[in-house]
């Protein structure tokens, strides 16, 4: 497979060659079961090339970098590779030669780093998260409905849907029951800001 590469006009080679070595050290903090994933999936790609050409009509100073853009939803169920679509594609937007800041956290423990505990500056992590060039926000829709995470889940969608930041959203639910999952403010914002891609197939860790 072709490796994804920014290029324009607007594009600096120095710049890119600086932003593809910081990128690929960021890589160390990919987990291991990752570390190879790519974005082979065609519609998954075709979103990483959308991200690097506003990168590319965007950069000042020669410097490409990915902030804005569309989102992306991958859905599925249980084991068809959501994940690894999702670091595939982090791994490759890393080293493409476009800037790129970004965070993977699960909706589990997004939750559990802002609920409010002793010693717990919850509002810190929310902007983290909310605030990063590209977040990849795995498994929401899992968690045990609540008010509280109904309402952190539209803070955190509605911020990024607001502020046009690209997010990668992974889930389990059929996109018929995102709005019964999630809540209707969540799932329409959703709706509007990503592209959808549904992975199919019987459960891969299983035939492992």
């Amino acid at each position: 497979m072709e490796t994804l590469t920014v290029t324009g006009e607007l594009v600096d080679s120095a710049w890119t060659d600086d932003n593809r070595a910081h990128g690929t050290d960021t890589l160390a903090r990919v987990p291991h079961r990752y570390a190879d994933a790519t974005a082979d999936h065609p519609e998954v790609r075709d979103w990483c090339e959308q991200l690097l050409a506003e990168a590319a009509r965007t950069a000042r100073t020669g410097n490409p970098v990915i902030k804005r853009g569309p989102s992306l939803a991958i859905l599925g169920s249980v084991g068809t590779g959501k994940t690894h679509q999702a670091y595939g594609a982090v791994r490759d937007l890393a080293t493409s030669g476009a800037q790129l800041r970004w965070e993977v956290v699960t909706a589990a423990d997004l939750y559990a780093q802002l609920r409010p505990s002793s010693g717990v500056h919850g509002e810190a992590a929310f902007r983290r998260f909310a605030y990063a060039p590209l977040l990849v926000l795995d498994d929401i829709g899992a968690a045990k409905a609540s008010e509280w995470v109904e309402e952190i889940n539209y803070r955190i969608i509605n911020h990024r849907y607001e502020n046009r930041l690209a997010t990668v959203i992974t889930t389990n639910l059929a996109p018929r029951d995102l709005a019964a999952g999630l809540g209707e403010r969540v799932a329409s914002r959703i709706v509007e800001m990503c592209t959808r891609v549904v992975l199919d197939g019987p459960d891969r860790r299983r035939r492992r």
